[in-house]
């Protein structure tokens, strides 16, 4: 049987639907190509770390926080004593923009978002350093390190865990009426205490406010504060006056002569007690002499025995002195 060579409308439509579906695969692929940088020219860095927790090859690299490349490979270094540099990550990075990554570019593992995937951000240098090359080193700066993160977090959580036990067998003990914030809480005498306690303040306040008594005066009645003022520019007076040269204060403030003169009274004070004390004249001689002092003594002890017997017997030393003529 000779075949038709003619296409029929259902052969058509397939091939139409085909080619519409290997067409929005195609649009879709260069779509996402573009998102993904997968037709762009690129260049690659080299990154030495000490660890890539969470980064994988394939992972994204962001030039200050926008989507410019991924990462090649992820390879070890020789064993050696820098433990910093344990591991060489290999990124390819789109080439235009290559002009954003200079010499003082830092990289640092960051989170995409706060527990997504880790990937190696890089942030944009300065006109005054050079564009790094095809196979340059990027330097990286000093990245969070999560596990620490976590680990401090955890034990955050432990003591908020025990604070919380403590918090609580505080309100417990509250609650119960334990101590004195206890009795304060549970205690309906305290309150009754201290409810009447400020009906009396509220009292004593309201007679304090009492324009009548003596602290209301003092609140409200200026008087005093003029007699206060008026006491104050008496003062000052006084003591302009004082400071005057011309009344006596003001002399002995000031007027160093009668300073003068007693430290010359003092000064000649002081020679007579020199010459009192020394024994010379009659005073110190009075004062040092103890032959002079027994002679004294007994003349004014016979004096006094002699006044004694004149008055006992007047008539033996007035006898012959009365002559009647």
């Amino acid at each position: 049987m000779k075949r038709s060579t003619f296409i029929t409308w259902d052969q058509l439509k397939v091939g139409v639907m085909i080619l519409a579906a290997m067409s929005i695969l195609l649009v879709a692929v260069f779509k996402l190509g573009q998102a993904a940088n997968l037709f762009a020219k690129r260049y690659t860095l080299v990154a030495l770390l000490p660890n890539v927790n969470g980064l994988r090859v394939g992972g994204q690299v962001t030039i200050g926080g926008q989507l410019a490349g991924s990462i090649k490979t992820i390879d070890f270094l020789p064993v050696d004593a820098d433990t910093a540099h344990n591991l060489k990550v290999t990124v390819e990075l789109d080439q235009g923009l290559q002009q954003q990554v200079r010499a003082d570019s830092r990289g640092r593992v960051r989170t995409s978002g706060l527990l997504g995937d880790k990937v190696l951000d890089i942030n944009p240098g300065t006109p005054r350093y050079s564009a790094l090359q095809n196979g340059d080193t990027l330097v990286m700066g000093q990245s969070l390190d999560y596990d620490q993160v976590i680990s401090q977090a955890s034990g955050a959580v432990g003591d908020l865990v025990a604070l919380t036990h403590d918090l609580k067998a505080i309100t417990g003990g509250i609650v119960n009426g334990d101590g004195t914030v206890g009795q304060l809480v549970t205690n309906r005498g305290l309150y009754d205490n201290l409810n009447s306690t400020l009906q009396r303040t509220n009292q004593l306040m309201a007679r304090l406010q009492n324009p009548n008594g003596t602290v209301g005066q003092l609140l409200d009645d200026p008087t005093l504060y003029r007699n206060l003022t008026s006491m104050v520019a008496s003062v000052d007076t006084l003591v302009v006056q004082l400071n005057s040269r011309d009344g006596t204060v003001g002399k002995l403030l000031h007027d160093d002569t009668l300073y003068t003169r007693l430290v010359g009274v003092a000064t000649g004070a002081d020679s007579i007690m020199k010459m009192v004390t020394q024994g010379n004249g009659l005073a110190g001689k009075l004062l040092t002499d103890q032959q002079l002092y027994d002679q004294l003594n007994k003349a004014i002890t016979d004096l006094n025995a002699i006044l004694a017997d004149v008055r006992q017997n007047p008539r033996k030393y007035t006898k012959g002195m009365v002559k009647v003529f």
